[in-house]
């Protein structure tokens, strides 16, 4: 068995009648979409035609929500519907950064992913699914694949298909009819009207406040009388109208406009940019101190151990609450131990975080007690445990660029160059925070040499990578360089040009090159502010182009 679906265009007449099918035999709750119809207007008045197309999970053959799930509560069944286990998700949101299509949703009731199973529950008893039995147009074709004589295989054969973004790799199952370009591409539209047919369309960025439904920025911005929404065209998210306006203005100056879409809430906020700094600071710390001591020249002086092993594993604590807190189900944390599926990086992440800490816990501890008397100083294993913590502080520095390589629906984010670049940070917040501490902690004056030229070097070398790679080079992708695009001209731009490159690179460099204790104190405060702000346009931008 091998489980797909047909959609018939030619046929469907977008009366939405799946949509509410699948609510109704899923229980799915308001604000939230398992199917649902997406129509875009084509043409001008007089000649005008509206396309409908069915939208929901494609069941991929190749399905990479799969892969990236760190507790496999998102798996393929031996039939190939791509099901979901609401009882083991922990509420990552992993599966909605890999999924390309936007199939995927957070239930607000449950705090887990879900999304279109192909009513399982029904297949079992040799039923079909819910919206194939209500269209009134037979549009809707569920079958297997695998069965020459089966409705969906015939028409297959006899009819011309396509899918939605098979430059993907994840083979859909999925199939339309005379499917619209404009339908299928979720960026042929350059930006929807402020209001589809039936409904008000907020665009991505609103949600980022997020919270109890509306979005915050929209609430604020309200008329003190009559508390109608004021739409600023590019405030508050809102996009830049096209040529057709209500009132004033050409009434049909363009071609092609989405006329009914469903919004789909940013999964990631500002937690996964701080937690990549927190992952910076403490694995760039741990690998200056080691590599120091190591090679020889930073001598083991017991402050400067201490207080290097103390802020490792501060910031390494802070980096695993932010993780939990960013979790809809942080009460299931420990799953991603007990029950890791081991093809997902977030899950091998986890155990990089847990292997490292454990390493420099255990050698923080042998060192405190040597100073303060309990034992004899662990000369013989303090280089076997920082040779061990080496290792392990450079995979937690750069395991998630391997998980951000497997969230599918970011293409900006597929970059070769993001390991790379991730050690660099680390380096740079690493001997960002020495030398931010430098005036109140008794650092080693060699490390703090160490750190001055780490922190320089760091920042010209993150220039390069940044400039020159990220965004200097060709994106593989239209989606990718949309992204690119929104943080170096778009809404991202402050963050970028004025916190990140300025404030977060050349002025700590100016500061480090004059000198002094208190300047190189600045310059540290400065990268680390600039890296957090570079984090946030980078982890941001990309999650606000449509999948769908």
């Amino acid at each position: 068995m091998n489980y797909g679906f047909l959609i018939r265009n030619d046929r469907c007449i977008g009366c939405h009648a799946c949509s509410t099918a699948c609510k109704s035999e899923n229980n799915v709750p308001l604000g939230v979409y398992r199917t649902w119809v997406k129509s875009v207007e084509v043409g001008v008045y007089p000649n005008v035609r509206r396309h409908f197309q069915v939208t929901r999970c494609n069941h991929c053959a190749n399905p990479p929500c799969v892969r990236i799930c760190p507790v496999t509560a998102m798996y393929q069944r031996d039939d190939g519907i791509v099901e979901f286990d609401p009882d083991v998700c922990i509420g990552c949101k992993a599966c909605l950064q890999a999924c390309p299509y936007d199939a995927i949703y957070v239930d607000p009731e449950t705090g887990t992913a879900a999304k279109c199973h192909f009513c399982a529950h029904r297949i079992e008893l040799g039923l079909e699914p819910a919206c194939v039995v209500v269209c009134p147009e037979h549009a809707i074709i569920a079958g297997d694949l695998d069965d020459p004589n089966s409705e969906i295989s015939r028409m297959l054969a006899e009819l011309e298909v396509t899918v939605r973004k098979p430059e993907q790799g994840t083979a859909p199952k999925l199939f339309y009819v005379e499917g619209n370009d404009a339908n299928l591409t979720p960026t042929a539209v350059e930006a929807a009207p402020p209001t589809f047919a039936w409904a008000d369309a907020w665009s991505d960025r609103a949600w980022e406040v997020g919270g109890d439904g509306a979005p915050e920025r929209a609430r604020a911005d309200r008329t003190a009388d009559s508390g109608t929404p004021i739409r600023t065209p590019g405030a508050q998210g809102i996009p830049e109208p096209g040529p057709i306006f209500i009132g004033e203005g050409r009434m049909a100056g363009q071609m092609t406009q989405v006329a009914y879409n469903v919004q789909h809430r940013i999964p990631w906020h500002w937690p996964v940019p701080a937690y990549l700094v927190t992952k910076g600071i403490s694995a760039g710390l741990f690998l200056l101190m080691a590599l120091g001591v190591l090679l020889g020249g930073v001598p083991p002086v017991a402050p400067t151990l201490l207080w290097a092993g103390l802020g490792t594993l501060l910031f390494l604590g802070i980096t695993t609450g932010l993780l939990v807190y960013d979790l809809e189900r942080p009460e299931r944390f420990l799953r991603i131990v007990f029950r890791p599926q081991w093809k997902s990086w977030l899950a091998r992440g986890a155990f990089l975080l847990i292997g490292f800490g454990a390493v420099a816990g255990l050698w923080w501890v042998l060192e405190g007690g040597a100073w303060l008397g309990w034992w004899a100083e662990p000369a013989a294993m303090r280089p076997f445990l920082l040779g061990v913590g080496v290792p392990l502080a450079l995979g937690a520095a750069v395991y998630t660029a391997f998980l951000f390589a497997q969230a599918e629906g970011r293409d900006l984010w597929q970059s070769p160059l993001l390991p790379v670049h991730l050690l660099v940070q680390a380096a740079l917040a690493g001997s960002a925070l020495i030398l931010l501490t430098a005036p109140w902690l008794p650092w080693e004056a060699r490390l703090l040499e160490l750190a001055r030229w780490t922190l320089g070097l760091s920042l010209g070398l993150d220039l390069l990578v940044t400039l020159l790679g990220e965004f200097g080079m060709p994106h593989a992708s239209e989606v990718a360089a949309r992204a690119a695009h929104r943080i170096t001209h778009g809404p991202y731009r402050h963050h970028f040009w004025t916190g990140s490159l300025l404030l977060g690179h050349l002025v700590p460099l100016a500061l480090l090159a004059f000198g002094g204790l208190w300047g190189e104190a600045a310059a540290g405060l400065l990268a680390l502010v600039g890296l957090y702000l570079y984090e946030y346009a980078f982890v941001m931008a990309p999650q606000e182009i449509p999948n769908s």
